[in-house]
C-alpha cells in the first residue's frame, strides 16, 4: 500500500516477512502473523476498530478516539504529475453544467457506471499516464465532476446511517453515525458542500410527462442533523440552464405574447412550441454569429477532433438539446402553471402548497410513495418574485373562469390541467385550488391545491388497509341499496369523499343517482343512468345556476339517490333539507368532527333539529399520523331505543329539542372494529344488531326486521368473499353486484363452480 505522495507503480523495496503465531514483535526480529485491524491483539493498529473499502482503492478506517471514534478516508493518492493532469481536466470541463446526485443511491449508480464515453474520449487525449495513474485520476475526475466532490467516499459508504452537521457553519467537524460506530468524527468541516446528500436515501423516482417532455422526479430522505427541519424532500429535475438563458426565455415569452394570431388556435402546445423554436433558433444563431471567434473555434476544433488532431469541444452552448431545454421552459410558463407544472401533473401527490415568495413549495405525497400519508415535504421549487407568483395564481383562477382583482382577491376553483391543449399528459384527477392575491396574504400570494385521485378505491381496498371492517361495509351496502340517508363527516383530508365513492357500486345498476353542487366533480358514478349537476356561481349574472335550479332539475330527472358532496354552504344545507323531505336517498359529505359539532352546524345554517332524525348513519373518519380510518359510526334514535341500547351514546339538547344518538360501531385502539352484535333485551340466544337502521329499512320495504337482518348477514358473507378474492377493481365489483341483482342463485352457483375448479387445480400434483 503506497504512502502519501508515492505512486503505486513506483519502485519500492520489498521487505521479507516471516510469519509466526505471536501477535507482538518477536525478539529475533520476525514479524508476527497478520491479524484483522479490529483485533485487539493487532500490535500494528491497536486503536483501529474497522477498516473496509467503499470503492476501488478508497479505504475507510474507524478508530478509537477520546470523543468516540475517528472516521478517516484514504483515497487514491496522486503525485505531482497526476495532480497537474487532474487540474487540466477540471479546467477543461469548468464550463459544463453539472447535476450532482441527490441521494446515496444516485451516487452509487453513477460511481458504478463510471465516466460516460464523452468524458473518456476527452481524457484519452488529455492524459498521458500509466494505467494505474490513469485509474487514480479517473477516480478524482468522477468524484469532482459527476459525484459529490470531496465527500464522495462518505456517500459511497452504505454503513453510514445519520450525518450530523452541527451548526453547519464550518466551525465544527462533520460527524457520522455508522451501523456499528457512533459518533464518528470525520476530517471534513460541518459546512462542507453536499453534506446533506451523503446519507440521503431515495424513496421513489419516476417520470412526469408534460407537453412531450419526460421530467424526472425524485422523492428522497436525508439523514442530516442540524441542517434542515424536513427529512423527506421532493425534487423536480428540470433541464439545466446556462447564464443568460433566463433572459433569453423571457424575451421569447414577450415575443409570443405580442405576436398576432390570425386564426383560432386549436392546439396551444403546438402553437407555442413552433413559435418558441422559431424565435430561439434565430436568437441562438444570431448569438453564435456575433461571437464569431468562438463559433469559428468551435467548428475548427470539431473538424480537427474527427481526425484526432484536437480535443472535441464540450461547451454546452453548442449542445444539440439546448434548444429543447429552452422551449421546455417557455411551454412550462405559457401552457403549464410555471414552477407548479410538474407537481400539478404528478399523480403521486395529494396536496401542493405555495405560501409566500422565496419559500420552498411544499407537497404531500400519497402514502404509496412515502409509506405514510399526510407527510408534508419541501421541494426544490420556489417563486423568486411576486410578479411570477401572481401570474400563476391569476392563471389558475382564470382556468376556471374566475378573474382575480382587488375587489375579488381570492377564489376557490376547480382545474383540469391539459384539457383542450392536446397534451397527452392531461390530468385525470379532480383538482381544487384555493388561490389569493397579495391583497389579503402577507408575504405575497398563496395557493393551496388539493388533488382527488383518479383511481377510485373499492371497499375491499379500504378493508385491506384497515380503514373499516367488513360489517361496516355491509351496513353501507344496505344504506346505498335501499336509498337511505348517510353522511360522511370530518375535517378536510380525512377521506370522506374516498369513503363515499368507494361504496357507489352498491347503488343498484338500474337505479339513477344524481350528484348535485360543485363538489359533484369529485363524485365517481359507475352507472350509465347517473347524472352530475354543478353550479357555476362565478359566471356572469345571466348564466348563473343556483342550487334551487339544480333541485328543480334533479326532480325532473326522477332520481333514486341524490349525492350532495361538500354540504358546507347555506345553499347546500338548504338543498340537503329539501332533499330529505322528498323521500329520495341522500348521500353526502360535510365538515364536522363529531355528532355534537354536526348538530351545531346544521342548526347554525337554519335547519330545524328534527330533520336530523332523518339521518340513518353518520360516518366519522379520522386521520392520525397519515393513517385514514373510520373512527365511529353514529345513528340518531328515538328516546325509547336510546334507553334500551348499550354502548357509547349521548343526548344533545339544542333550541328546545332533545336528540339521542348511539355509537353503533367504533375503532378500538388496537386497530380492530367493534360492532354491537347483541340486542340488550334478547340475550345471547338471538344475535341481532338492534339497529334503528334495520327498522327503517323494514318499514320502507314492508318487511320484518328479521328479514332485514338476514339480508345483512347474507350480504356480509358476500363482502367477505370479495375481500378474500381481492376484488379491487371498480368495474369487476360493479359487475358482480349487478349479477347478484339479476340472478343471485345463478351467480352464487358460478362462484362455487369457480372455487371448486381452483381447489381442484391447486390439489392436482
Amino acid at each position: 500500500m503506497p504512502t502519501h505522495g508515492e505512486n503505486e507503480d513506483s519502485e519500492q523495496p520489498t521487505p521479507t516477512l516471516e510469519f509466526g503465531p505471536a501477535s507482538t514483535p518477536h525478539e529475533d526480529g520476525h514479524v508476527p502473523a497478520p491479524t484483522p485491524p479490529d483485533d485487539p491483539a493487532a500490535w500494528y493498529a491497536p486503536d483501529v476498530r474497522a477498516q473496509y473499502e467503499v470503492a476501488p482503492e478508497t479505504v475507510v478506517t474507524i478508530s478509537d478516539a477520546d470523543h468516540g471514534f475517528d472516521y478517516d478516508v484514504r483515497e487514491p493518492t496522486l503525485g505531482h504529475r497526476e495532480e497537474a493532469a487532474l487540474e487540466t481536466v477540471r479546467d477543461y470541463f469548468s464550463t459544463v453544467a453539472r447535476r450532482r446526485p441527490l441521494t446515496r443511491e444516485g451516487a452509487a449508480e453513477r460511481a458504478s457506471a463510471g465516466l460516460s464515453p464523452k468524458y473518456r474520449r476527452v481524457l484519452d487525449r488529455l492524459l498521458d499516464l500509466s494505467p494505474s495513474a490513469r485509474r487514480r485520476v479517473e477516480y478524482h475526475v468522477l468524484a469532482d465532476l459527476r459525484l459529490l466532490g470531496e465527500v464522495t467516499p462518505l456517500a459511497l459508504d452504505g454503513s453510514i446511517e445519520v450525518v450530523d452537521a452541527g451548526r453547519g457553519d464550518g466551525s465544527e467537524r462533520l460527524v457520522v453515525h455508522t451501523e456499528n460506530f457512533a459518533p464518528a468524527t470525520t476530517a471534513f468541516d460541518s459546512g462542507v458542500e453536499f453534506a446533506d446528500r451523503i446519507a440521503a436515501e431515495r424513496i421513489e423516482d419516476y417520470v412526469v410527462s408534460f407537453a412531450g417532455y419526460d421530467v424526472d422526479v425524485v422523492v428522497y430522505r436525508d439523514r442530516l442533523l442540524g441542517e434542515d427541519r424536513f427529512a423527506t424532500k421532493y425534487a423536480v429535475l428540470e433541464p439545466d440552464l446556462l447564464p443568460g438563458d433566463a433572459e433569453l426565455i423571457e424575451e421569447c415569452k414577450e415575443r409570443i405574447w405580442e405576436a398576432n394570431v390570425e386564426n383560432v388556435v386549436a392546439d396551444r402546445i403546438d402553437f407555442v412550441r413552433d413559435r418558441a423554436r422559431e424565435f430561439l433558433s434565430r436568437r441562438l444563431t444570431a448569438r453564435n454569429t456575433k461571437a464569431w471567434v468562438d463559433a469559428t473555434k468551435f467548428r475548427m476544433q470539431s473538424a480537427l477532433s474527427e481526425y484526432g488532431l484536437a480535443l472535441p469541444p464540450v461547451d454546452r452552448r453548442f449542445a444539440e438539446d439546448r434548444l429543447d431545454d429552452l422551449v421546455y421552459y417557455v411551454l412550462r410558463d405559457y401552457v403549464g402553471e410555471g414552477i407548479l407544472t410538474v407537481p400539478i401533473r404528478d399523480p403521486n401527490l395529494e396536496d401542493i402548497e405555495a405560501n409566500r415568495v422565496g419559500e420552498r413549495v411544499k407537497v404531500i405525497p400519497r402514502a404509496s410513495v412515502t409509506g405514510r400519508g399526510g407527510l408534508r415535504v419541501p421541494t426544490n421549487l420556489a417563486f423568486e418574485n411576486e410578479t411570477e407568483f401572481t401570474n400563476v395564481v391569476t392563471q389558475l383562477a382564470a382556468a376556471d373562469g374566475v378573474e382575480l382583482n382587488a375587489s375579488n382577491p381570492s377564489a376557490k376553483v376547480n382545474l383540469r390541467p391539459g384539457s383542450g391543449t392536446g397534451d397527452a399528459s392531461e390530468v385525470e384527477e379532480t383538482i381544487r385550488c384555493a388561490v389569493a392575491l397579495p391583497v389579503i396574504s402577507e408575504g405575497g400570494p398563496h395557493v393551496s391545491i388539493r388533488k382527488q385521485t383518479g383511481d377510485v378505491l373499492t371497499p375491499v381496498d379500504l378493508v385491506e388497509s384497515g380503514s373499516l371492517s367488513t360489517e361496516l361495509v355491509t351496513l353501507l351496502w344496505l344504506c346505498y341499496e335501499h336509498h337511505r340517508v348517510a353522511l360522511f363527516s370530518g375535517a378536510t383530508g380525512v377521506g370522506k369523499t374516498t369513503l363515499m365513492n368507494a361504496h357507489m357500486p352498491f347503488i343498484p345498476y338500474d337505479h339513477r343517482p344524481i350528484s348535485i353542487d360543485e363538489g359533484s366533480r369529485e363524485v365517481h358514478l359507475p352507472h350509465e343512468t347517473g347524472v352530475s349537476l354543478t353550479t357555476r356561481d362565478h359566471e356572469s349574472e345571466y348564466k348563473r345556476v343556483s342550487m334551487a335550479d339544480l333541485m328543480t332539475e334533479a326532480n325532473y330527472l326522477n332520481p333514486d339517490v341524490e349525492v350532495i358532496a361538500e354540504i358546507n354552504t347555506p345553499a347546500s344545507f338548504a338543498t340537503f333539507a329539501e332533499t330529505l323531505n322528498t323521500g329520495h336517498g341522500v348521500i353526502g359529505t360535510t365538515h364536522a368532527a363529531d355528532i355534537e359539532t354536526l348538530v351545531n352546524r346544521v342548526i347554525e345554517q337554519g335547519l330545524p333539529p328534527y330533520l336530523l332524525r332523518e339521518l340513518d348513519l353518520v360516518v366519522f373518519p379520522h386521520k392520525v399520523d397519515g393513517e385514514r380510518y373510520v373512527s365511529e359510526v353514529v345513528e340518531l334514535v328515538p328516546e325509547s331505543e336510546y334507553s334500551e341500547t348499550w354502548g357509547r351514546r349521548g343526548v344533545i339538547e339544542k333550541d328546545g329539542r332533545t336528540l339521542h344518538w348511539n355509537s353503533i360501531a367504533r375503532r378500538n385502539p388496537d386497530g380492530s372494529f367493534d360492532l354491537s352484535y347483541e340486542h340488550p333485551q334478547l340475550g345471547d340466544d338471538h344475535r341481532r344488531l338492534g339497529l334503528r337502521l334495520f327498522t327503517r329499512i323494514a318499514d320502507a320495504t314492508d318487511r320484518t326486521v328479521e328479514d332485514v337482518e338476514r339480508e345483512f348477514h347474507r350480504k356480509h358473507r358476500y363482502v367477505e368473499y370479495l375481500v378474500r378474492e381481492q376484488v379491487t377493481d371498480v368495474g369487476r365489483l360493479f359487475g358482480f353486484l349487478s349479477d347478484l341483482r339479476t340472478d343471485e342463485a345463478a351467480t352464487v352457483e358460478r362462484v362455487r363452480r369457480k372455487l371448486a375448479e381452483r381447489e381442484a387445480a391447486d390439489s392436482d400434483p
